[in-house]
């Protein structure tokens, strides 16, 4: 039972306000946070072999086919990274490309623990909706995030063997 009674329409403002701050606000907190803590090789993040480089989402939910109508969210902020396409082919562009994509992760793991505070205001059917529209807004985004990321890990991957074999790799600057 909620702690508050709500008409249907004020429920309807209120939920929809929640999940715009919610939103932005997890958005704008991972933003902060700095690069370094993204950089390590933290379990939750890490892509395991079972998803073979990626490709098991390919496999499971055919990414490849929706993965151009998801919004790119760096575009609501000043200084974010926008993953829509590779801007650069060097290895310092693809590390930090990795690092945002476990940025955008976290942001969209952290996006759904919210769904949890419209028990108190919703009615159960109401509150449960928010669950799914949670699961449903981020899960596909944590997908697409570990797909992209399996696949440019591979990509680096190779390309410092080959620098590596050639004797060029030193050259180049990373991050």
């Amino acid at each position: 039972m909620p702690l508050v009674e709500l008409s249907f329409v004020w429920l309807l403002v209120v939920n929809i306000v929640a999940w715009g701050f919610f939103h932005i606000a997890v958005s704008y907190a991972m933003l902060k946070v700095p690069d370094h803590f993204f950089q390590k090789n933290l379990r939750l993040l890490r892509i395991g072999s079972w998803e073979r480089e990626g490709e098991i989402w390919q496999s499971l939910t055919r990414v490849k086919k929706w993965k151009h109508i998801v919004p790119d969210g760096a575009k609501m902020f000043e200084g974010g990274f926008e993953k829509r396409e590779l801007r650069d082919r060097s290895i310092g562009y693809f590390d930090n490309f990795i690092t945002e994509s476990k940025r955008a992760e976290v942001t969209h793991w952290l996006s759904i623990f919210p769904a949890a505070l419209f028990f108190l205001w919703n009615p159960l059917w109401a509150a449960w909706l928010m669950v799914v529209y949670a699961l449903v807004i981020n899960v596909p985004i944590i997908i697409l995030q570990r797909f992209n990321r399996g696949r440019l890990l591979r990509v680096v991957r190779m390309k410092k063997r080959k620098r590596a074999k050639e004797g060029t790799y030193e050259h180049e600057q990373l991050r």
